[in-house]
């Protein structure tokens, strides 16, 4: 009689006002390193704290957030960006086209996506910031949805410029920051669309996969992103908890200095792929074999899959074959050598994506068959940024993310241009590649020859290699069950938590 007097107060509380009040708890693996938006900004505006000029629609389409519309002037080298009426900042003061201009010279100096854009100034007149370029560059609007972009009040920076303090204009405003691990935030009652349904929201940051898995099925956790393969049938037997997954335009690959002796021929760089067994990576440890990555891009990708591409396959003995027309031989400890030199390199890769260090020894394992002798290290993601801009990078494993602006031609475009990018190609460079980009981002070209366009490059990137792709990526989302109108972005620009509601 006391169990089912305690089991009815409990049901009563669960299904009160009070208990639908509580605060949202969001997990996910990313930490809150920095507030600097060209850093850190990714989780501010995925936690919708912070908004860009431009977003997505749930089709991918480019459409307006903090500007009301834009236009393209006839010569392409002025776009015009209405700003959006009646937006009120986090700390009051109004959002105007001088404020997003500042915001946007921020951006622009910093190391963000807009660095790359080809400005030569940004005015403010009257509700429009105009951007003039000093060439055509058709992805402009693209690149204004990447979170690097955010508007922050003015009020977000010190006098030497530097951020402290994230004061957006989302229907969500920061209570308090714990850094590196817990943001709390509570609704913004003045946002200018209609305010989130949820008051509170708790985010953090947890990077061990079997515990994130843990706290939503034991209820500590309401919304938990990235999931871990292994973790996904305890998680399905959970009656509580309900599974999303979607693919994402994500791809691990390995990352090589082809200016080093090592990786300089291409014939070394087709070998190692060769040596990849992809489909076996994907099944033990991802569990899902159609990961495995026979081409830059997944199929979900459309406009940059392309099913005529010759995939890439696994077979050692033409690796092997490879490896002696560039040179190598095997030495009396079967690791190859050329020119007295052993094949002896280090991998470099981070445990923020937990399956990365896995992966790593694996593939360790494989390229070991071919006399290839591969160390691992795992530190953080910014040491192969580092190591890539000092020079000292052999190989890179890393998750790379071709929805940073939602058309892929800008990530294309800052990882394969002239100079290569901090998470793609290094000390490689293809006239032919960056004249077909180059093409793409004017505009001027049809359709049809975009579509061409799009054949060469990835022609290119499947025969140079200048990363090796090895897996394709899905998102795995769990959620409490009494969470309505959930939505997993494919693009990683929100988290869409102002439109989630409790169950009653």
């Amino acid at each position: 009689m006391i169990l089912l007097r305690i089991a009815s107060l409990l049901l009563a509380f669960i299904l009160s006002p009070l208990a639908l009040a509580k605060p949202l708890q969001v997990v996910a693996p990313l930490e809150v390193s920095s507030l600097e938006p060209d850093q850190n900004g990714y989780l501010f505006t995925r936690l919708q704290v912070a908004e860009t000029l431009v977003t997505v629609d749930r089709s991918g389409k480019l459409i307006p957030q903090l500007a009301s519309a834009w236009t393209v002037e006839n010569d392409g080298l002025t776009w015009r960006f209405a700003i959006r009426d009646h937006v009120v900042m986090h700390d009051g003061s109004a959002l105007d086209a001088s404020l997003v201009q500042r915001a946007l010279e921020r951006a622009r100096k910093g190391s963000g996506v807009l660095a790359l854009v080809p400005i030569s100034r940004i005015d403010a007149k009257g509700r429009e910031v105009l951007i003039h370029l000093s060439r055509p560059f058709a992805p402009l609007a693209a690149y204004l949805a990447n979170y690097s972009t955010q508007i922050l009040a003015d009020s977000s920076f010190d006098a030497a410029g530097k951020t402290v303090a994230v004061i957006g204009s989302g229907p969500y405003q920061v209570k308090q920051i714990s850094t590196p691990l817990k943001v709390s935030m509570v609704r913004f009652e003045r946002y200018w669309q209609r305010p989130a349904h949820i008051k509170e929201v708790e985010y953090l940051a947890v990077g061990k996969g079997e515990t994130r898995a843990l706290m939503v099925q034991s209820g500590q956790a309401d919304l938990v992103f990235s999931l871990l393969p292994l973790s996904v049938n305890a998680v399905k037997r959970a009656p509580n908890v309900a599974l999303d997954v979607v693919t994402l335009p994500r791809t691990r690959l390995l990352k090589l200095n082809a200016g080093s002796p090592f990786f300089a021929d291409v014939r070394v760089r087709q070998a190692l792929s060769l040596a990849l067994d992809r489909p076996a990576l994907a099944s033990a440890i991802l569990r899902n074999p159609s990961l495995a990555a026979t081409q830059l891009f997944p199929p979900s990708v459309a406009a940059w899959h392309d099913n005529r591409l010759p995939g890439l396959t696994h077979d050692l003995n033409k690796a092997r074959s490879l490896l002696r027309e560039a040179g190598w031989q095997a030495g009396a400890d079967g690791i190859l050598q050329k020119d007295g030199q052993p094949f002896r390199v280090t991998l470099t890769t981070f445990s923020s994506w937990p399956e990365l260090p896995v992966l790593a020894t694996a593939i360790q394992a494989q390229w070991r068959q071919i006399g290839v002798e591969l160390a691992v290290s795992v530190g953080n993601s910014s040491e192969i940024v580092s190591k890539h801009r000092d020079g000292t990078l052999q190989v890179g494993l890393l998750s790379r993310n071709f929805s940073l602006t939602p058309d892929p031609l800008g990530t294309l475009s800052s990882d394969f241009g002239p100079k290569g990018g901090d998470w793609g190609a290094m000390n490689w460079s293809s006239s032919e590649l960056t004249s077909a980009l180059q093409t793409l981002e004017s505009g001027k070209a049809s359709q049809s020859d975009n579509q061409q366009l799009h054949g060469v490059i990835l022609r290119h990137l499947q025969q140079e290699l200048p990363v090796i792709p090895v897996a394709w990526s899905e998102l795995v989302v769990a959620s409490s069950k009494r969470l309505t109108h959930l939505y997993v972005d494919p693009y990683e620009l929100s988290y869409h938590l102002a439109e989630l509601e409790w169950q009653p």
